[in-house]
């Protein structure tokens, strides 16, 4: 199918991204996009919103990438959706059998019927040529009167967040993952905690503005998929694809962001200094280039940026960046497939970690750690990873959101339990405090 492409301009962007948004629910499937600005650094694109499946793929792990592959190569066309942390099952012979209250499947993807995009004060329609002359009336309906599209709920006034792992089961489980670490079985881990509400309703919509206000990270997503939905604040990019070149930028080391000027800057050169820190950004690093080189031609793996730390609204974080270049004859999904999931998400060796978490864990990660993305007709792709995100299932009333850390032979339980609280302080706040 062709697409049909109109431009519009646009001078209150801000103003017209929420109203978009609005205008967004009255389909039962859509995905926003959002690069808060960081367009440059990051994105091909200020914001993107796919909309109304004309096709679609939507399957458990078994034979997962390879479903993808044949979905992707046929449609052709843009498509967006995720791939959830348990399509490992696909990639190695591991499972998953913890307890899941969301229902996600484990891979979705949709070809848009209409796709809209915003590159500065351009509003660019990308509809399927079946749809191209619905294209002025929607920009028209969604200044005019998109707020009046939203049909769902408000949000709760005392949703009643419950931890999954209690505090003292969480430091004895990593005291059991340092046993591990003492005994060679892995050198780090990423240990993962659910925090959850049941028998609660939100409006997804307005909780994710919320969630995105207070940290506008440069990976932010909004998914409705009928009654499911992920509200996405993430700041760390899995992989992109650009022709033949391949980026992941994997996180590993995090800071709270203080109110005094000069206090912040300081735990932010505390935290460039911080050996422990660093030798986690290493370590998933080197994993990170062990997987690249799957795909890469011969020699093109390249450390870029090593342990930079970035500042967000919400946190600082270390950042690294590492590429490769690829051979035009490689499939794009066969580069995902060779690093999935993203090594800052599990650990080293990835195996044995992965195999830890699913002792140790006590709910299925699901759609939590894997990552959210499209593809467009050149074959290029780009992919956050799923973390600062609440996850929802409006027909169960069920809310989670997850956070995690690198549990390393440094680690105290402690301090790894506190990083975990500060990770989840914004889908705390937002949940609790609904506009």
């Amino acid at each position: 199918m062709q697409r049909t492409i109109r431009s519009f301009s646009i001078e209150n962007i801000k103003s017209f991204k929420s109203l978009l948004l609005s205008w967004s629910q009255q389909f039962e499937t859509a995905l926003w996009m959002d690069s808060n600005k960081y367009q440059q650094q990051y994105s091909n694109f200020d914001s993107a919103l796919a909309v109304q499946e004309f096709t679609a793929i939507r399957t458990d792990y078994s034979n997962a990438f390879d479903k993808l592959k044949e979905y992707q190569s046929s449609t052709n066309d843009y498509i967006f959706g995720y791939i959830s942390y348990d399509v490992k099952n696909d990639v190695e012979q591991l499972s998953s059998a913890n307890f899941d209250g969301l229902d996600f499947p484990d891979l979705y993807f949709f070809q848009p019927q209409k796709l809209i995009f915003i590159r500065e004060e351009n509003i660019e329609f990308h509809y399927l040529n079946m749809v191209a002359d619905e294209i002025e009336s929607d920009f028209n309906e969604i200044q005019a009167s998109a707020k009046q599209n939203d049909p769902t709920p408000n949000t709760d006034k005392n949703i009643k967040i419950k931890l999954r792992i209690h505090k003292e089961e969480y430091h004895a489980k990593v005291h059991a993952i340092l046993e591990h670490i003492k005994r060679g079985d892995i050198y780090e881990v990423n240990f993962c905690q659910e925090f959850y509400a049941e028998n609660s309703t939100i409006n997804p919509a307005a909780v994710y503005q919320h969630l995105n206000d207070i940290s506008e990270p440069p990976f932010a997503s909004f998914l409705k998929m009928d009654q499911q939905y992920a509200l996405c604040a993430s700041p760390e990019r899995y992989l992109k694809k650009e022709g033949c070149k391949i980026i992941s930028q994997p996180i590993k080391g995090t800071a709270k962001r203080l109110i005094s000027a000069i206090d912040d800057a300081q735990i932010a050169t505390d935290l460039a200094r911080d050996e422990k820190e660093r030798a986690e950004n290493v370590m998933i690093v080197d994993l990170v280039r062990n997987d690249l080189s799957k795909t890469a031609k011969k020699g093109a793996v390249k450390v870029e940026e090593l342990c930079k730390v970035y500042s967000f609204k919400q946190v600082h974080q270390m950042i690294s960046t590492v590429v490769s270049e690829i051979d035009p004859q490689v499939h794009p999904i066969e580069t995902l497939r060779s690093t999935f999931p993203m090594g800052s998400m599990t650990g080293a060796p990835k195996v044995s970690a992965m195999k830890i978490i699913e002792h140790l864990e006590a709910s299925k990660r699901g759609l939590y750690s894997g990552a959210i993305g499209y593809f467009t007709p050149e074959n290029d792709f780009d992919f956050n990873v799923v973390i600062r995100s609440i996850l929802y299932n409006e027909e169960k009333k069920y809310i989670s959101y997850s956070v995690g850390s690198a549990i390393t032979i440094k680690s105290d339980p402690a301090r790894e339990y506190e990083e975990c609280l500060l990770k989840a302080k914004a889908m705390k706040y937002v949940l609790t405090h609904a506009k």
